[in-house]
């Protein structure tokens, strides 16, 4: 039985009560329309309001003595210390499609329906126009929406245990030990979900990357070039459709390898089924290391003896459509990379038919 992406609708088993609202960080276009939604949420609409607590920090909204009432109303968190993964019914996002991808890595498991508006530079992911925010969101909060499921990838790295990069590999950005850290005898292990894709470059050195790819345990290929994006569907609009791949309709159930400047002629894009395993690994005769980066952050150091592994997560982003998934691809596909648009050729005149 294939499902038709049609099916696929919004069903409350009970009425949501707290929203996740995300917005785009140092964007002071935002701040109107940040207010206007979480004063109909919190007001008109009854909400427990979670926001980030450095979202509260920006002046504007700090200093702003009318919007004091509703800010005292709000949960706060911080990114990488509290876990809200269990306390969220549905999220809206304010900005572009950065915000989308974000809100992906707040939830390692489970992901609550995201609900996101068009306040970017792209808007790929993010269907919804503000003007009319409030009858949209009131559908939603009645369950009266179409969803598309959007794949995510489970990724894990292991890494050998180095007296001295070991401790610089295992933080991240903000200096932090990743709380999915694992540790084994000589080993560390971090686990990523990730909403775009998988990037593995060759980072400052001037030599080809040299990595080695396997798919269930059998090595497929080893990439000589800038490296190579390992996508989901929603990825395939990304990074991977500027290095020549096709671009996937996230229900096709798929992930992508796509090669980064390939130093050969017939490296070719190519889509393998989803669930499967694929395995990186630097090549034993590679002149240099690797970097890494899951959907643009995280980004380390891949070294001799290391790993990435990445199959198909049990874990989807429930993406709220606005209209269904299929208007919604094709629209943005037009709107926003402007596909297959040109001048549309002149038909014959009457009198050369004739």
């Amino acid at each position: 039985h294939i499902q038709d992406p049609a099916s696929q609708r919004l069903t409350w088993n009970k009425p949501p009560k707290s929203v996740l609202v995300i917005k785009k960080i140092r964007d002071a276009s935002l701040l109107q329309p940040f207010k206007e939604l979480c004063v109909y949420l919190t007001e008109e609409n009854n909400m427990i309001v979670y926001v980030e607590k450095k979202v509260l920090e920006d002046p504007a909204i700090a200093n702003d003595e009318n919007f004091g009432p509703v800010k005292k109303k709000f949960c706060t968190f911080r990114e990488d210390y509290d876990d809200i993964s269990n306390q969220i019914d549905f999220i809206i996002c304010l900005g572009g499609d950065g915000t989308l991808l974000y809100a992906s890595s707040l939830f390692q498991g489970s992901v609550p329906p995201v609900m996101a508006f068009h306040l970017g530079s792209l808007g790929f992911l993010t269907p919804f126009n503000f003007e009319n925010f409030q009858s949209q969101v009131t559908q939603v909060i009645e369950g009266n929406a179409a969803l598309v499921l959007r794949s995510r990838l489970k990724v894990k790295v292991v890494k050998e245990h180095r007296d001295k990069s070991s401790v610089q590999n295992g933080i991240e950005e903000n200096g932090l030990v990743p709380a999915n850290l694992e540790k084994e005898v000589g080993k560390q292990i971090m686990q990523y979900q990730v909403l775009n894709e998988v990037v593995v470059d060759r980072g400052p050195s001037s030599y080809l990357s040299n990595v080695d790819v396997f798919l269930d345990g059998h090595l497929i290929t080893t990439v000589q070039g800038d490296g190579v994006i390992v996508s989901t569907p929603t990825g395939s609009t990304a990074y991977a459709a500027a290095a020549g791949a096709s671009m996937i309709h996230p229900n096709v159930p798929a992930i992508m390898i796509t090669p980064i400047c390939p130093h050969s002629l017939s490296f070719r894009p190519i889509v393998v089924p989803a669930g499967v395993e694929l395995k990186i690994m630097l090549s034993p005769d590679a002149r240099n290391t690797a970097w890494v980066s899951f959907d643009g952050r995280k980004r380390q150091e891949i070294c001799h003896g290391d790993s990435i592994s990445i199959t198909t997560s049990c874990y989807p982003l429930p993406s709220i459509c606005f209209r269904d998934p299929v208007s919604d691809w094709f629209e943005s596909l037009a709107q926003c990379l402007h596909w297959n648009v040109r001048k549309k050729q002149n038909n014959f005149a009457v009198e050369e038919e004739e």
